[in-house]
């Protein structure tokens, strides 16, 4: 039986994680970042990905990684949730290096991007679900014309895995296209229009299999990462709850409250076990795409409702800019498209376990 719980390892990790997003990401930081031309915070994405070599947790050791699994990949998401931390981690130590897992000349890649030494973006629209079709650039005499849209964090990185009409994955250096930032709801995870006028590309390997792959992962552990925000925003809110009086007493002691947390409660808790299987499937090999599936199908719900939630029940100070809950609302919206909707999901575990609408 697959045991979901988090071992001491992972939770030695997720200390050592909250301890550094604690004393280097604060909501203050994370706000001005949002407001000003550069978001990602690349002095904390330096600590993340080299000092701490969390950068190369899914590459095998003999391939410059850790050669750890996506369990604690999905520790180190939750915890990157709960700060809402504007760095690259999941769109590059995740989604881009499972692309470049999944082909055969991306050696010396895949070891750059596992130190943390460069930092890479799949060229694919982040509403993009696995499975689904996605965008290509056209090839000529060996040069790639086109343009992607909804690229996450490619203004971030130093070179784009892009998918070509002849079939093949293609490793462009960022200094070789045009990034134009897009309007994002998510401020601390922005998109851009990546635009390629003959720019020269290295052949990695087949598109196909490699985005597939990618987008699964991103989509299993992006139900992680939804937890993390789920969590921090019921945690923040029974806080503030058992401080705030009003009529002299707790405002949480209103029977009212307390049933709306004890639901909020319940669903956090589904989440995490939706999420933990997703993960442990994407370590184990076993039934990965129903347990993503399940788990991206439940989980944007629960982490948009626990931020508006969050947002309600802080009252006034919610409704603030300074308040960092409007952060995590705003990331919970965000991800609620990001790699296929709820709806897409559902449409697909329907496929997966042959259970179609008549």
């Amino acid at each position: 039986m697959t045991d979901l719980l988090y071992s001491e390892e992972e939770e030695a990790l997720r200390a050592a994680v909250r301890d550094l997003l604690t004393d280097h990401c604060d909501a203050a930081g994370v706000i001005a970042r949002a407001e000003s031309d550069a978001p990602h915070d690349l002095s904390l994405w330096k600590a993340l990905a080299d000092d701490m070599g969390l950068a190369g947790l899914l590459v095998p050791e003999d391939r410059g990684g850790q050669g750890a699994t996506h369990r604690e990949a999905a520790v180190v998401l939750e915890e990157l949730g709960r700060a809402v931390a504007p760095v690259p981690y999941l769109t590059s130590a995740v989604v881009a290096t499972e692309a470049l897992l999944a082909c055969e000349h991306a050696g010396d890649l895949l070891d750059a991007l596992a130190s943390g030494r460069r930092t890479g973006a799949l060229a694919v629209g982040l509403h993009t679900a696995p499975g689904a079709a996605f965008t290509t650039v056209r090839l000529a005499d060996g040069a790639l014309h086109g343009e992607l849209t909804g690229v996450a964090d490619a203004a971030a990185a130093h070179v784009l895995l892009v998918p070509a009409d002849d079939g093949g994955l293609y490793a462009v250096e960022a200094d070789a296209v045009t990034v134009t930032p897009q309007v994002s709801l998510d401020l601390t995870r922005p998109l851009g229009r990546v635009a390629l006028d003959g720019a020269p590309g290295r052949r990695l390997g087949d598109a196909g299999p490699a985005v597939r792959r990618a987008l699964r992962a991103g989509a299993g552990l992006l139900a992680s990462e939804q937890l993390g925000v789920a969590d921090w925003c019921l945690t923040e809110t029974v806080r503030h709850l058992k401080d705030r009086k009003q009529f002299n007493r707790p405002v949480g002691g209103f029977q009212a409250l307390k049933h709306r947390l004890a639901q909020l409660w319940l669903e956090v808790v589904s989440l995490r076990a939706a999420a933990r299987a997703a993960a442990d499937a994407l370590a184990t090999g076993e039934d990965i795409d129903v347990r993503v599936t399940v788990a991206q199908a439940y989980a944007a719900s629960v982490a948009v409702r626990a931020a508006e939630e969050a947002l309600q029940l802080h009252g006034g100070i919610g409704m603030t800019w300074e308040h960092p809950v409007h952060l995590h609302l705003k990331r919970a919206k965000a991800d609620s498209i990001a790699y296929g909707t709820a709806g897409a999901h559902r449409e697909a575990l329907a496929e997966l376990v042959d259970l179609r609408a008549p």
